[in-house]
């Protein structure tokens, strides 16, 4: 099959965001806006030949056109991480390509998870909670200067952490899937992981969800973990076992700070919301100002690589 119909109609793309928006697109397609909120598709999902995955609209959106996709050449996601979508792929045509966005995401997850080490260590919880109540906590508190970060999941996004880590002088520790080496200095294997993780002071979580990292952080994870020291998670929430991490942060053992969490959207009365030494964001890592921006740069580029025939970029997996 190839990747554009050669009927006189032009092929679909559909876009989870205004066309208008992304700036000049190639003219060989038909242009059709669904960005997961409408009850009703504005076509007829089977003409589409590339689809833009709408962006932060939950697992369930994001899938439905797929069974009805049946010349889709491309599904693009706006997310670093494929995990809502990667299930899906076996009702594809065969060769249809599964791709992420990378090079969309990583400066704005850096940035957030670098703000929860830092807001982590120095006490901000606290000092806000202080000046809402007219509070004076002085005293001393912990510095991220002379600790050691251990980054699991080395990839574009742990080593745009590692990039904003290196000013603050602490020494950070890499750990993947694989063993390789790296731009800064060795990455280990992930068969590594618990003999490293008593030496961390803080552990940062950027690896994707996937059934191998599902649960990584549970009860033996953290029990490995030095006492004192603080787990960042901003993965996916079902990377760490939410149960395990209660226990030790109610013991006092340990902190945590939460881009995500599992269950998520986190309900009201979870104890999660209260546990103490933790601090939790609404999972808005890469939800900022720089989204957009990035994310129609990358769809335009691809698309001009898919009308002129090219190889696409980030490919993580072909149906």
């Amino acid at each position: 099959m190839t990747d554009t119909p050669t009927t006189g109609t032009r092929p679909q793309v559909w876009m989870s965001l205004p066309p208008e928006r992304i700036g000049p697109l190639p003219d060989a397609f038909t242009y059709v806006y669904w960005d997961g909120t409408q009850p009703d598709f504005p076509a007829d999902p089977g003409e589409a030949v590339f689809y833009v995955v709408p962006y932060m609209q939950g697992p369930v959106a994001g899938a439905l056109p797929l069974p009805h996709m049946r010349r889709v050449r491309v599904v693009q996601t706006l997310s670093a991480g494929v995990d809502h979508i990667a299930p899906h792929l076996g009702l594809l045509p065969p060769g249809a390509r599964l791709c992420n966005a990378r090079g969309v995401h990583e400066a704005s997850t850096a940035e957030l998870a670098l703000t929860l080490v830092l807001a982590s260590l120095r006490g901000i919880p606290r000092f806000v909670r202080g000046q809402d109540n007219e509070k004076w906590y002085a005293g001393f508190y912990p510095s991220l200067a002379d600790k050691t970060v251990l980054i699991v999941g080395y990839g574009a996004i742990g080593a745009a952490v590692e990039d904003r880590l290196r000013p603050f002088e602490c020494e950070v520790v890499r750990v993947a899937r694989g063993a390789r080496t790296a731009e800064h200095g060795p990455v280990h294997a992930l068969d590594e992981l618990h003999a490293l993780l008593p030496h961390a002071d803080v552990v940062v979580l950027t690896t994707p969800l996937t059934e191998q990292t599902r649960g990584l952080a549970g009860a033996a994870f953290l029990a490995a973990m030095k006492d004192g020291s603080l787990l960042v998670n901003v993965s996916r929430g079902p990377v760490v076992d939410t149960k395990a991490l209660l226990a030790e942060t109610e013991s006092g053992r340990l902190t945590a700070a939460l881009d995500v969490t599992d269950p998520e959207p986190l309900p009201s009365g979870h104890p999660l919301w209260h546990a103490p030494g933790v601090l939790i964001s609404p999972h808005v890592g890469g939800s900022t100002s720089a989204f957009l921006p990035r994310a129609a740069r990358l769809i335009r580029a691809q698309l001009s690589r898919f009308a002129a025939g090219e190889p696409l970029e980030n490919v993580v997996a072909t149906s």
